[in-house]
């Protein structure tokens, strides 16, 4: 699919704003305040299907019409929604088909949004159409920057439509019967398939008991991928609408990052643009927030993306939902800059007076004010963004090292039985990641179909399910200078989650020089100790799986520590080709992480940014046609200074010369240019 060029010649600087939730005296209103903080993209339409269509043969663009008239005349333009994400009550009154089946298997009625079957031929009738209606109305003005379809996709269907689909779904995935049912390993408990109309959905009165248990994996494996798939051929109804009437159209929607229940690696295709939504909780770290980022970033190779949300204070949906501190706000703007945003934000620009996102942070407040802490820190961030204009713009993000991030290993190692309910996949990738980012490298995360051509590392842990191929292009890339890190449960089983022959690693065994004889797993807290040698140092903690591994031809570089396994190796390395591959056989704790993942980077000759970077400072470097810019974070709420040898450039936020030293006030960001382009390390 071509992707369309980007439609801004500067970092666009906005948010959602909800105009039918208002009189036209606060529209006025609203459009001055965004012009004294330096806004010049609104998404709208995003929840106004019904004042768009009130009726089945009725639509009604006047208000849509005032409303981008409005944005034209102030030089604004808009992120036009397609007003899909809510249905109407009059089309769930006239068309119960359109409402989802949840996983107890009730239908639901109206109300909220996301409420949609994605194979209801009422929804697949109606939302194509509106998107059609308004892109034949809004062709050629140029006041539509871009398209924004529906809204943040999620959520799940097991109704009986949906059945039906999942079963055509599986006939062009496996062709026949047996080859379904030997993926599924469908003799266990004599689930074995004899008939197509067999198939049901796995739901809770089928196979389903709860989270992270069903009784048949490749059944429920193969309905994760396919409603992904429904949803993205929802979305993809409505992007041929708007292509049918302007070609060119710039289209995409809103991505919710580490969101479990879709594949957004198979959804980027046809998304001209990755946009996303963060709102991280104040518990998560800068690094678990970076991983978002990062990751999409990598779903276009590293093309930037937008940061199509994010609150300017506080959200409404946590337990306890803290105000952003002053500066975190602009701290955590700069930093989806840093990891390649091209847009910055918000949601959303004026609090809604009721319903469920009353309480959910705005730009403007209830009582409508600007001598404001918040609106005061969106104006300056304004300026900020104005005065960088098109620097950056493109900039990509240049990295030698890959983490290993893939939704349905994500979706397989939790949905088994065993063996730990401790075990998250999120959690663990994030430890891995983390351990490369804090010590200043610069992160790419990859997967199956990703090219691995340029990076000198790839690491994964849980690296669980090895899709076909996967394995001969790990091999090649070891084979030809790589650097590769197998961590706990890799090589277990194969797309469908059957175990390979063998047991794990599987088909690469060869490559790791390795073979698991058991997996010991033991409750959270309780942990053994991995003893480095082979030129590593040190003993760390350990948890949670403790694999019992058995050296063929790899060299061990650390053993565990204590119980009846003790000596034994849990980590390895076998030289192949011009490469090496590494093995470790558990849950290794953050010091020990960083001290591996050092190691993998001195052997792959990659240095990180800066040779020593404090704990609470993140760096980051965007290379374009503007220059070469280093981005230094802090996180903290304190002062702090960094050494970065051989760096001279000037701060684009200040003015400032820097020379070797960079200062940062708390929560303070400085955005380098630097003189001589390319890695200041």
């Amino acid at each position: 699919m071509t992707t369309r060029p980007y439609p801004f010649t500067k970092l666009p600087y906005g948010g959602d704003w909800n105009p039918e939730q208002w009189e036209r005296p606060v529209w006025d209103e609203d459009v001055q305040l965004f012009e004294h903080a330096g806004i010049d993209l609104l998404s709208v339409n995003i929840f106004a299907w019904t004042a768009l269509q009130p009726a089945e043969d009725t639509y009604d663009f006047a208000r849509l019409d005032e409303v981008l008239a409005l944005l034209e005349s102030r030089g604004m333009r808009a992120c036009l929604g397609t007003g899909t994400a809510a249905i109407p009550a009059w089309m769930a009154t006239a068309f119960p088909d359109v409402m989802r089946v949840d996983e107890q298997g009730r239908q639901h009625r109206f109300g909220g949004r996301h409420n949609a079957c994605p194979n209801s031929p009422t929804y697949r009738r109606f939302a194509p159409a509106l998107a059609g209606h308004l892109a034949r109305r809004y062709a050629g003005r140029d006041v539509v920057a871009l398209w924004h379809v529906s809204n943040e996709y999620g959520g799940a269907c097991y109704c009986p439509r949906c059945e039906s689909a999942f079963r055509v779904w599986l006939r062009e995935r496996y062709g026949t019967l047996d080859a379904l049912n030997h993926a599924w390993n469908a003799a266990f408990w004599s689930q074995t398939i004899t008939a197509w109309d067999e198939i049901i959905a796995p739901n809770e009165l089928s196979v389903q008991g709860g989270e992270r248990t069903t009784a048949v994996q490749g059944l429920t494996l193969d309905y994760q991928r396919f409603m992904s798939d429904a949803l993205l051929g929802a979305y993809r109804l409505e992007v041929d609408a708007i292509r049918a009437e302007i070609p060119d159209a710039v289209i995409t929607t809103n991505l919710m990052g580490t969101y479990r229940p879709l594949d957004y690696r198979a959804w980027a295709p046809h998304l001209d643009v990755i946009a996303w939504d963060s709102y991280p909780s104040p518990q998560d770290t800068p690094a678990a927030i970076a991983l978002r980022h990062t990751l999409m970033r990598s779903l276009k190779a590293g093309q930037p993306f937008m940061l199509m949300e994010q609150t300017p204070s506080q959200q409404n949906w946590q337990a306890y939902n803290a105000l952003k501190r002053p500066g975190v706000m602009r701290l955590q703007s700069w930093q989806a800059v840093a990891h390649g945003a091209d847009a910055v934000m918000f949601f959303q620009m004026r609090r809604s007076v009721g319903a469920c996102e009353k309480f959910h942070g705005a730009v403007m407040e209830h009582h409508g004010r600007i001598d404001t802490r918040v609106f005061r820190e969106v104006a300056a961030l304004g300026a900020e963004l104005k005065a960088l204009g098109s620097a950056t713009l493109g900039a990509r993000t240049p990295a030698r090292v890959a983490v290993w991030f893939d939704w349905p290993a994500w979706w397989a190692v939790e949905n088994s039985s065993g063996p730990t309910a401790a075990l998250h996949y999120l959690r663990e990738v994030t430890a891995l990641y983390t351990a490369f980012h804090a010590q200043g490298y610069a992160v790419d995360l990859v997967g199956p179909d990703s090219d691995l051509g340029g990076y000198g590392v790839v690491a994964s842990t849980l690296l669980y399910l090895l899709p076909a191929g996967a394995a001969e292009k790990l091999t090649a890339f070891v084979e030809g200078g790589g650097v590769f890190l197998a961590g706990v449960m890799s090589g277990v089983a194969d797309e469908s989650d059957r175990v390979f022959p063998g047991g794990p690693p599987g088909p690469l065994t060869e490559l790791l020089g390795v073979w698991v004889e058991e997996v010991d797993a033991l409750p959270p807290g309780e942990t053994n100790g991995v003893v480095f040698q082979g030129g590593l140092s040190g003993t760390h903690d350990c948890t949670l799986l403790f694999e019992q591994l058995r050296a063929l031809d790899a060299e061990v570089l650390g053993t565990y520590a204590r119980d009846f396994y003790a000596g034994s190796p849990v980590l390895t390395r076998r030289r192949a080709g011009e490469g090496q591959a590494w093995k470790l056989g558990t849950s290794l704790d953050a010091a020990g992480l960083r001290v591996l993942t050092r190691a993998l980077c001195d052997e792959a000759g990659i240095s990180p940014l800066v040779p020593h970077l404090p704990d609470g400072l993140e760096v980051t470097q965007r290379d374009g046609d503007g220059g070469s810019f280093l981005f230094v974070l802090n996180h903290t709420p304190q002062e702090q200074g960094l050494d970065v040898p051989g760096l001279t450039g000037t701060d684009v936020l200040s003015g400032d010369a820097v020379d070797g030293v960079v200062t940062l006030s708390p929560y303070g960001v400085r955005i380098v240019r630097q003189h001589a382009a390319g890695a200041v390390a």
